[in-house]
């Protein structure tokens, strides 16, 4: 059983048989409460950033006026990343750096949308509508069963997963050197495919996130697991809600 998101990893409730006995079992309600938990805890804090952004003012291009704010979007964004790693490499914790994750992500989210809806008016709410409703899409399909999760699939949707994180991380390394990588961030013709093309790859995430969920509670896989799972789909939706952003963007381009 294997996810191409990398909290949701082949092995991860094989190793933790263990912990059943004194904390319960993983269930799919216990892992949606998580879940929905940890969204909330994304969107308060984002909420107050975007609050504070839009107080200090940001002119068109971006810039702010106080760019003292920059460390809260800066903050949340590599504070995120540092306790991804961790809820990932100890997910005994996960019930209590899941929730953590959550808010420094909330950060980032509520800085970077603050930024793209002042030079493009009404994006955030197309993304969030987007992203939400390629969430539910997503789910009905998957219970429908009208997309089948084969090795293949799963083989397929890694391999995507992985050159998109080698093309971004690829293309940050240059932008250090002053170097950009042509055509993917612009607004043209082969910017847009590419960005359609990595969200049909974060949608095809959700789905092995939902089967790797219903895997763990078929397995058994202890309770604290629940906020791992939760976490697993936050990931997801954050990297889609992103994704849906700079498509946005370079259609208004």
């Amino acid at each position: 059983m294997k996810s191409s998101n990398p909290a949701l990893g082949g092995k991860t409730f094989e190793q933790y048989q263990p912990g059943i006995q004194s904390a319960g079992a993983m269930t799919i309600n216990g892992t949606i409460n998580k879940t929905l938990i940890l969204l909330a805890l994304v969107v308060i804090p984002a909420v107050y950033v975007w609050d504070m952004f839009y107080q200090s003012g940001i002119d068109t291009e971006g810039g702010l006026q106080n760019a003292s704010l920059m460390y809260w979007l800066y903050g949340g964004l590599f504070g995120g990343l540092i306790f991804a790693f961790i809820t990932i490499f100890k997910k005994t914790w996960a019930p209590f750096t899941a929730p953590i994750y959550a808010v420094l992500e909330g950060l980032f989210i509520g800085g970077i949308s603050a930024i793209f809806e002042v030079q493009f008016s009404g994006i955030v709410f197309q993304a969030v509508a987007l992203t939400f409703g390629t969430l539910f899409a997503m789910l009905v399909t998957y219970r429908l069963g009208l997309i089948k999760v084969t090795e293949k699939f799963k083989m397929g949707v890694v391999a995507a997963t992985g050159a998109i994180f080698v093309v971004y991380l690829l293309s940050f390394v240059l932008s250090m050197f002053s170097v950009n990588v042509p055509f993917i961030h612009s607004g043209g013709t082969i910017g847009i495919l590419f960005s359609l093309f990595v969200i049909v790859i974060a949608a095809l995430n959700l789905v092995l996130d939902f089967d790797f969920i219903e895997k763990g509670v078929e397995h058994g896989a202890p309770k604290y697991m629940e906020w791992y799972g939760g976490f697993g789909l936050i990931i997801t939706l954050v990297w889609l809600y992103i994704e849906f952003l700079r498509l946005l963007s370079k259609l208004r381009q």
